[in-house]
């Protein structure tokens, strides 16, 4: 299975950390964050991925090199010219990625998620992984209903960053710089989005506070 990692957001938040680093680079437990991505996804199984980049995305490349070191092949695809925003981004991967349905990831979460428990085979458009609310993101963002992702309803959970795409989301999409939520709230109206719940380790390290309490063994 495909994957793909994204890793070109600009880390506004974790300034002045990203001034001089990608934040994909930032250091959690000794490794890039990144880098933990890589061996979790190759231990799962999985052997190709996709990495965008934008803000210092050099870096990211000489880092990491063609995957080798980590188990897995790697592809770039820079987004030097302009930022496309995570639709826009995974959009222009396409091509990279193939046919069949493929895993998506933000680089800036730290979990213990076993990638293998995702499904290779879709019924829908797409498959995303719900967790508990994290205190700065109290309103969640979707509900789950019998393994379907649905736009209201109770609980409200949040997306974790972590899914399964196929292709067909982006129908009618055009290159450029685009959000993916509005893709997700549409398919997810028309009953089009499958997903899971998720209990164990999650961690959106966005700010500086966060990823310090991270290295420091307090989340």
């Amino acid at each position: 299975m495909h994957a793909m990692i994204l890793a070109a957001g600009r880390g506004e938040r974790m300034r002045p950390l990203t001034d001089t680093t990608p934040k994909a680079l930032l250091m959690v437990r000794g490794k890039p964050l990144i880098q933990h991505h890589l061996e979790k996804m190759a231990s799962a199984g999985v052997e190709y991925i996709v990495i965008n980049h934008g803000h210092l995305g050099q870096q990211i490349e000489a880092a990491l090199g063609d995957g080798r070191q980590f188990g897995v092949e790697i592809r770039y695809s820079p987004e030097a010219d302009v930022l496309l925003e995570t639709g826009g981004g995974i959009f222009r991967a396409l091509p990279l990625l193939g046919d069949l349905p493929f895993i998506v990831l933000n680089a800036d979460i730290w979990t213990d998620f076993d990638f293998s428990s995702l499904p290779e085979r879709l019924d829908s458009d797409a498959h995303i992984v719900l967790v508990d609310n994290p205190p700065h993101h109290t309103g969640g963002d979707f509900a789950l209903r019998d393994g379907r992702v649905c736009n209201q309803g109770h609980p409200a959970l949040t997306y974790g960053g972590i899914g399964v795409y196929t292709p067909g989301l982006f129908h009618g999409c055009v290159d450029g710089a685009f959000p993916l939520a509005p893709l997700l709230r549409q398919a997810a109206g028309a009953g089009r989005i499958s997903g899971q719940y998720y209990a164990g380790i999650w961690i959106d390290v966005g700010t500086p506070e966060r990823l310090q309490q991270l290295n420091a063994g307090l989340t």
